[in-house]
């Protein structure tokens, strides 16, 4: 599970709750660096009165703004509300009659507003996103036969709390009944592959499949783990993913474990990625233990966690995952529901194309003169685009957050009417070495048959990206439906046995849907940090941009904006 895509079976690494400075941290504990750039520039002008404790922002998908200044949403009463900044709620201390902008109507956004909306007191709340529909990059859609195929996202992890707040959400939400779970004796629980030398492989579950041969490794994991054990705790700040899993689990595990799973989480390339921003729970274990393995097994404290029926009943059968009887992106679509109701006011089809700070701190949000038709194609606030919004005096800030790239995946759904898989399981990953392009397939009918529809279908999930589509997207190639479905459909033959033309397949490429926290990721976010608290901006980050691209993590960067923004831990 990743924000979506992936093939993975489980989550590393985590986050917090609690309130932070505004903008970004690196991974708790981390040592504040210098930052990447200088916060220069001309000051901005200071607000007449000192913000309170914590950020007054709001976010976006990746940003968030406040004290926003007329917009086409604002009404004629708006200089009333800005009289009223001096009030404060006396449960929360925000001020009463703030209005917060959220940018982005992806699941952190709506995760941002949904919590907003549920404060003591809450601000005006307008979620403005630049298409046509909420979610971001979860989508499902309807097939043959009312089969549904995920687009983007296909299982959630339960685990650990940040699980735990998402299943309170569905809670919440009303959505109980609607879970399909992954038990713990589940084969899609249990069994995971990797594609290697032309054969699917079973990855070793449990403590005695370590102690046995375990191809495609050479001999057992028991040896990579006594290598652990022994090996120095490392002295560099930050290191890529397979420079760290070759210097303590050894070449093999590093070239095709570690080397897989970073294409079925990021869709990237371990030898370019960050250990301590990707899997920063690894990092942290062995800068506090000396050892992963010691790390993990003497783990960090058990975090303070939710509870809900619905909680209880995923930790007692043992639930590796879930989804929801009609997709996931029924979620998203709970959340505009809930948030309507809470009169927070959903903007579609609204890409903002200039932000401005104006007097008393309070942000322009609009269409600046001779940049309309260059900006009116933003929809949404990923890095990149947001670096282009602000003005010039955050020139520090937009060249820390146009540093952080992504990278595009294609996903292929096929559906097989009287086709069986070889095995059984969640899916397999496919290292670099064997294929550059095809980083996965998900075995969408063995996880959530429910969703297979009537007569039910075999449904799998390609995923294409890596090498191989960067290679193309760099030569200008014409990227055609045609192309990727040829090269899904050959995939699932060669690697599954699926010879026969599929009776349905789906095509979509995802433009830049995942980034990639490249070695050194964190001093990008130490950078965009310092900058926002030096110059008291009222902006507050959010998103998979920045600290986590699972499903759980940006629902959870939503969560802890919206407290940044209300200076107060909010609701669940």
């Amino acid at each position: 599970e990743r924000s979506g895509r992936g093939v993975r079976g489980s989550e590393v690494g985590g986050r917090s709750g609690g309130l932070r400075p505004a903008g970004l941290e690196g991974p708790r504990g981390s040592p504040s660096p210098a930052p990447a750039d200088s916060v220069g520039g001309a000051p901005y002008p200071p607000p007449r009165r000192a913000p309170a404790e914590g950020p007054e922002a709001s976010l976006s998908g990746s940003l968030g703004l406040s004290w926003v200044s007329p917009g086409p949403w604002a009404g004629p009463h708006w200089p009333l509300l800005v009289r009223r900044l001096r009030r404060s709620c006396p449960r929360s201390g925000f001020p009463m009659g703030r209005t917060v902008v959220v940018l982005g109507g992806g699941i952190s956004g709506l995760a941002a507003s949904y919590h907003l909306s549920r404060a003591p007191c809450p601000p005006k709340v307008v979620l403005v996103e630049g298409s046509e529909r909420l979610g971001g990059w979860i989508r499902s859609v309807r097939g043959p036969g009312d089969a549904v195929f995920e687009l983007g996202p296909r299982g959630i992890r339960p685990a650990g709390a940040l699980g735990a707040r998402t299943l309170l959400l569905v809670s919440e939400l009303g959505l109980d009944s609607e879970v399909l779970p992954v038990r713990g004796d589940h084969p899609a629980a249990q069994n995971r592959f990797l594609y290697v030398g032309g054969a699917l492989h079973a990855l070793p579950s449990g403590l005695r499949g370590l102690f046995r041969p375990s191809p495609p490794f050479s001999k057992p994991l028991f040896w990579a783990g006594l290598k652990e054990l022994t090996t120095p705790r490392g002295k560099d700040p930050d290191e890529t993913v397979h420079s760290f899993a070759q210097r303590r689990l050894g070449p093999e595990v590093a070239s095709l474990a570690m080397d897989s799973l970073c294409r079925g989480v990021f869709a990237g390339n371990s030898r370019e990625l960050s250990i301590r921003s990707c899997f920063p729970s690894l990092f942290q274990a062995e800068q506090t233990h000396r050892s992963v393995l010691l790390g993990l097994l003497l783990g960090a404290g058990r975090s303070p966690q939710p509870d809900s029926a619905l909680i209880r009943q995923a930790r007692a059968e043992r639930w590796s995952q879930w989804s929801l009887r009609g997709g996931l992106e029924t979620l998203p679509q709970a959340l505009n529901t809930h948030l309507t109701s809470r009169g927070v006011t959903v903007l579609r089809g609204q890409p903002v194309c200039g932000l401005s700070l104006q007097a008393e701190g309070r942000w322009k949000v609009g269409e600046p003169p001779g940049v309309e038709r260059l900006l009116k194609q933003a929809s949404g606030c990923s890095p990149p685009v947001l670096s282009g919004l602000l003005p010039a005096q955050a020139a520090p800030l937009a060249r820390a957050l146009r540093a952080i790239t992504a990278v595009s995946v294609a996903v292929v759904n096929l559906q097989f009417r009287g086709a069986r898989l070889p095995v059984q399981g969640f899916g397999h990953l496919v290292p670099s070495s064997e294929d550059a392009g095809v980083l996965g397939i998900v075995y969408d009918s063995v996880a959530f048959p429910e969703q297979d529809g009537s007569p039910p279908g075999l449904r799998v999930t390609v995923m294409l990206g890596g090498s191989w589509l960067q290679t193309l997207e760099a030569r200008g190639s014409v990227l055609s439906q045609e192309l990727f479905q040829q090269r899904a459909q050959q995939a699932a033959a060669t690697q599954l046995g699926l010879k026969e033309p599929p009776s349905h397949c789906l095509v979509h490429l995802h433009k830049n849907c995942i980034p990639q926290y490249t070695l050194g990721h964190w001093q990008k976010l130490e950078a965009a940090t310092q900058f926002l608290a030096s110059q008291r901006l009222p902006l507050t980050l959010a998103g998979a941009s920045y600290e986590g691209v699972a499903v759980n993590d940006c629902i959870e960067s939503g969560r802890q904006a919206a407290a940044r923004v209300l200076g107060s831990e909010p609701n669940s």
